[in-house]
């Protein structure tokens, strides 16, 4: 099989790892270029063009909701390490990618998957001086040894927790396990970004799938909350659910767009805004609210809180407000300390407030603007 036909397969499988900040409920890979190129969002919103895909998608596992399960029988392709390596440099060079973004299946010892993925990043650093950005999947299982030469070579590195508790995790697959396979290697991780910060400099990351079990957002939550105090997680990604043919959940029902957007929002307000996972809401079977945000539902089951008062409210208040954001926040901070006081909402919407949000949970110089 030609170069061409194995980028076709293995970019496309490439596509339920996620790396992006925006555009939740697509993959993004670029239509009408060529395979594997995948436009990456960072925080900032910039778009960073990346060389995303397989070593292989031959796979002993029997992960329930992936088209790469070991009982699926389809055209199953591999890379060797000097292949990708000449593919993704020939992208480079014709500027069609700035970074790389490599995972693997695991068709049998996953050291020797892991070591195919470690040899293409140390054949583009030291035999052809590729200075950019590289993030390596840690596959589940891996020796610490090549965890420790991965970092030293990647950017970022991630492992997929994938279910949120070890009973969702068995529900997904019976050749892993959540605690050994997954949380034993970001432990890993996490201790050896501590003794040498050089090791994976952008840290590691994770991705759940949601809806592939029965578990809840507050359960999903409540873990990503714990992964972010105890393993150092930069950040968790909330990939949907898709029922593929041939798998073995291909007639469960996929979860609505929407949750993995909410998932996300909710998320941020844990990890950016300090938001404690008890001031959000949740429903009776333990999910959010599709149709409300979750900082809005959370200041309305919290209105003891509000209104707040804009011209003395501390930054930490103004965070809870629904239309308020991290930099309108500080831009009301910095006004006051030049002796502003805001009078009107016209005045907060200029610096970037979203009035039609906000105006029920403030009050302008002890002046209510409306009542919910």
């Amino acid at each position: 099989m030609n170069k061409v036909k194995k980028m076709e397969i293995l970019g496309d499988s490439a596509r339920y790892d996620l790396c992006n900040y925006g555009n939740y409920n697509t993959d993004n890979f670029l239509s009408g270029k060529l395979p594997g190129i995948y436009n990456a969002t960072t925080g900032n919103g910039d778009c960073i063009p990346l060389f995303k895909v397989l070593m292989t998608n031959k796979c002993s596992n029997d992960c329930r909701y992936c088209v790469n399960h070991s009982a699926h029988d389809f055209s199953r392709v591999e890379f060797t390490p000097e292949e990708l390596t000449s593919i993704f440099l020939d992208y480079y060079n014709h500027r069609l990618v700035e970074g790389l973004f490599l995972s693997s299946g695991i068709p049998g010892d996953v050291d020797v998957s892991m070591e195919n993925m470690v040899e293409v990043a140390r054949k583009l650093r030291f035999e052809h001086d590729y200075p950019g950005y590289i993030h390596l999947k840690i596959l589940p299982g891996s020796s610490y040894d090549l965890i420790k030469r991965a970092m030293s070579l990647a950017n970022r590195v991630s492992v997929n927790i994938e279910a949120a508790t070890s009973e969702g995790f068995e529900e997904l697959s019976t050749t892993k396990t959540l605690n050994y396979d997954i949380i034993r290697r970001m432990k890993w991780i996490k201790r050896l970004m501590k003794k040498n910060s050089n090791l994976a400099p952008s840290g590691q990351t994770t991705q759940f799938i949601v809806g592939a079990s029965d578990e809840s957002d507050s359960d999903i939550l409540q873990r990503v909350d714990w992964l972010y105090k105890k393993m150092d997680i930069k950040r968790s990604y909330f990939s949907p659910f898709k029922s593929m043919k041939d798998t073995p959940l291909e007639n469960k029902i996929e979860p609505n767009p929407k949750r993995t957007s909410r998932l996300y929002q909710a998320d941020y307000l844990v990890k950016s805004y300090g938001f404690d996972i008890k001031e959000l809401v949740f429903e009776e079977d333990g999910n959010m609210m599709l149709e409300m945000d979750p900082k809005y539902t959370a200041a309305l089951s919290n209105m003891e809180m509000f209104p707040v008062e804009v011209n003395s409210a501390s930054y930490k208040e103004l965070l809870r407000v629904p239309g308020i954001g991290k930099i309108s926040a500080r831009r009301i901070i910095e006004s006051r300390k030049q002796n502003v006081r805001f009078k009107n909402l016209e005045e907060l919407k200029n610096i970037g407030v979203i009035t039609s949000r906000a105006e029920t949970f403030v009050k302008l110089n002890k002046s209510y603007q409306t009542t919910l």
